[in-house]
This record gives structure tokens, sequence and C-alpha cells, in this order.
């Protein structure tokens, strides 16, 4: 549905409303991760919040795009709802290969420095970063992208913590940090 507005020219109608009917898609296969039906508009909401034109997005101003008062809403969908990160991460992944869909398509994996002021959030800590060019507070960002001639689209990310000794990689989950397992240098990533 998507690759037609890739591959052709269409006019701005076409586009928008393949972009809408894409958009109605994604939010059908996402609503299973959430127990109430609200909890499911709420999340599509924030979607929708995501993917608007602010170059900065806060929860007030996801709030504000979706007409809630407040950013309670939006803040409650990532940390205080259950529902299934590694889940959601397959159904994009599912996603993005159905639409991507190429033979010759690769997958890229690229590290990438988050700077940070202090060390509350998850995985901050003094550790070299390429966006820094030094060693600084940070976090540590792998992600997953799968390139084609159709397009490219992120399909997974990791928060990766270093100390003295192993990398660690973290899952991110709503208010916790789980260390998942140590990986020595060279060690592959395979998926298991």
């Amino acid at each position: 549905m998507i690759r037609r507005s890739w591959t052709q020219t269409a006019s701005i109608e076409e586009t928008l409303g393949l972009w809408a009917a894409s958009l109605r898609e994604v939010k059908k296969r996402i609503r299973p991760l959430f127990g109430q039906e609200r909890v499911a508009r709420n999340a599509g909401l924030f979607l929708e919040g995501l993917l608007g034109d602010e170059q900065r997005k806060t929860g007030w101003m996801r709030a504000e795009a979706a007409g809630d008062p407040g950013p309670w809403r939006q803040q409650a969908i990532l940390g205080r709802r259950d529902w299934d990160a590694d889940a959601l991460r397959d159904i994009v992944r599912d996603y993005v290969i159905e639409h991507l869909a190429d033979d010759d398509a690769v997958l890229v994996i690229d590290e990438t420095g988050f700077l940070k002021q202090g060390k509350a959030s998850c995985g901050v800590a003094r550790q070299y970063t390429g966006s820094a060019g030094k060693i600084t507070n940070c976090q540590i960002g792998v992600f997953a992208a799968y390139v084609s001639r159709h397009g490219h689209a992120f399909i997974d990310a990791r928060c990766i913590f270093r100390r003295n000794g192993p990398t660690i990689q973290i899952v991110w989950k709503p208010r916790t940090c789980q260390p998942t397992r140590a990986l020595r240098p060279n060690q592959s990533l395979r998926r298991e």
C-alpha cells in the first residue's frame, strides 16, 4: 500500500490517502497489544503525535496534538500501562518486510550516542560517543534498519550500557532497565 506512493507519481491527495490508510492499518495491527479500547485509541493518538510536524516532541506537545488537556494519557501509554514492546517491534518488523521486501535488501546496524546532562535516564554513564567525539555522560543506542530499493525503516533498537568490563545490553521497559546479557568485544549479536 505505501510502496505505491514511493514508486509511482501520485497527487498530494492520493499520497495523503495512502498514508492515512496505512496509518489505520498499523493502528489495527497494534490494537491487540492494549487491553482496553480507550488505551488503544490513546496509543493511536500518540503515534499520530509522533508523526506530526513539530521538531521537538514533548509530552505536552503530543497531548496538545491529541486534544488532551495535559500529558497524562500520553505518558501513561509509555510508563503506566502493560504492553509488550517486543510484540510491537515484531509487528513493525513484519509490516516493514511486507511493504519493503526485496531480495537485495540489507540490514543496517548503527550505534548512536545520546548526550545526557544527568544520570537519571536508563543507561546513562560516562562513556565514549562519536556524536560528541569524547567521553561524556550519554546513552548508547544500537539501531537496526531494513533498507531496500523500495524504502527503509527502523525495525529494532537497544540501549547499550558499558561499564569497566563487558558490554551489557539494556532492554527498555516502562519504568525499569533490565540487563539481558553481557556481550564480549567482537561477540556476535545474532538473534538467538
